[in-house]
């Protein structure tokens, strides 16, 4: 097996690098995730004070995503992942400190680094995929209309992307699981220890120059230039922000006080449907891809944000008038997953098609600093409406939000 690898293209064996540490970084992001939110409510924290441990997670990945960019296409986007995950295994060794130290400050201060971490992976990896798979130079530009690259790039995008988002889920499940069966402050140390690995791995492996932009960016070019990408960023803020204002805080408290389910509930059941998002994501180019065989553009990114918003509206309806609340919540969550994945999908793939060849991360760190705020503003509105008027009024206002990205998506190009 060893000597298969070792044959590969340098460029392949750049790329599994690149996932390989994606992955590892994603389980434990996950983990930790769920272990914050199932630890902090049994010890008594309520929904907002729970939403507020992730307040700097969301706000600095904003800033990292911002500058990241800029960091990116001017020391490498080698440098920038490996910090992302050095950041990391720092935010879990911040959390081994005795419990007495675990205050409401201090683990929002972990999660805040881990907020920075997360993002700088996150942007590396991604950009990492156009320099190293798609981008070919003829006569000194980009064959970037050429409709075999384009199903190639957005084929490995959501490839990328699917396999994160079910390793996430995997992530959520290991969470649930380590807190049940070693507690919070070993469970958190196995994953220290791990990452650690992965870390010291990537340090002497990656390339050196992946992602440098040759012409050296100002700091003053990390906003985008670009009308289609602030209109794609401006859709991905309220789409993910559609999302999280019912998922991250919400669903899980939901789940456990009013189904009476247990960690091992909870962390399963969201493990499961987020690893189903992810597989939904991979099929995302057969399900959205033109008939004449050609990429998807904002057209179909319309058509798919319009099939998503009336969902959650429906699951506040079901609850409402007690319509089978579980059956409802569960299966309405399954659809929404599923056609949620395709619009995820499908906007990872516009933006790294949109993104200039040289210095790709500046773009797609500008849109996963949107995408970040979204998540901020989902993330504090869980928590707070939540807590003030319940699941349903997380579930209408993720509607609106939907129909704000649709509304916002007609201005997308067509193609």
């Amino acid at each position: 097996m060893l000597s298969s690898i070792k044959a590969l293209p340098e460029q392949v064996k750049q790329y599994l690098l690149v996932t390989g540490n994606y992955w590892a970084f994603t389980l434990t992001d996950g983990a930790l995730r769920m272990l914050v939110v199932l630890h902090f409510h049994q010890l008594g924290y309520s929904p907002l004070a729970i939403a507020m441990l992730f307040l700097f997670y969301e706000i600095f990945g904003v800033i990292t995503n911002l500058v990241g960019g800029y960091l990116g296409a001017r020391i490498g986007l080698n440098k920038t992942m490996n910090i992302g995950l050095g950041l990391q295994v720092a935010a879990l060794v911040m959390l081994l400190v005795p419990s007495s130290m675990l205050t409401l400050v201090w683990v929002m201060m972990a999660q805040g680094i881990s907020g920075i971490a997360k993002d700088l992976n996150k942007m590396s990896a991604k950009s990492s995929i156009k320099m190293l798979l798609v981008t070919e130079q003829v006569d000194g530009q980009t064959k970037a209309g050429d409709v075999a690259k384009q199903q190639k790039l957005y084929s490995w995008i959501a490839k990328l992307t699917g396999s994160k988002n079910a390793l996430k889920g995997a992530g959520f499940f290991l969470g649930g699981v380590l807190l049940s069966l070693f507690g919070f402050t070993v469970a958190i140390a196995i994953m220290a220890i791990a990452l650690t690995l992965v870390w010291v791995l990537s340090l002497f492996t990656l390339k050196r120059d992946l992602g440098k932009a040759k012409n050296k960016p100002k700091f003053s070019e990390i906003f985008s230039k670009s009308r289609s990408i602030n209109i794609l960023s401006a859709a991905r803020m309220f789409l993910f922000a559609a999302r999280d204002v019912w998922f991250v805080v919400a669903l899980p408290l939901y789940l456990g006080s009013q189904f009476g389910w247990d960690h091992y509930y909870v962390g399963g059941f969201l493990a499961l449907w987020v690893i189903a998002y992810g597989f939904v994501q991979t099929q995302a180019p057969r399900l959205t891809s033109k008939s004449d065989g050609s990429a998807p553009g904002g057209r179909e990114a319309l058509l798919w944000v319009c099939a998503l918003t009336a969902i959650p509206g429906l699951i506040a309806l079901a609850l409402t008038f007690n319509i089978s609340p579980q059956l409802s919540l569960l299966a309405g969550l399954m659809l929404f997953g599923a056609v949620f994945a395709v619009n995820s999908s499908l906007h990872s793939f516009l933006i790294v098609n949109y993104a200039s060849d040289d210095g790709v991360s500046l773009d797609v760190g500008f849109y996963y600093m949107a995408n970040a705020m979204g998540r901020l503003i989902g993330t504090v509105l869980s928590g707070y409406v939540y807590q003030v008027a319940g699941l349903e009024a997380c579930l209408w206002i993720s509607s609106v939000m939907l129909g704000l990205t649709a509304v916002i998506s007609i201005y997308l190009p067509k193609d």
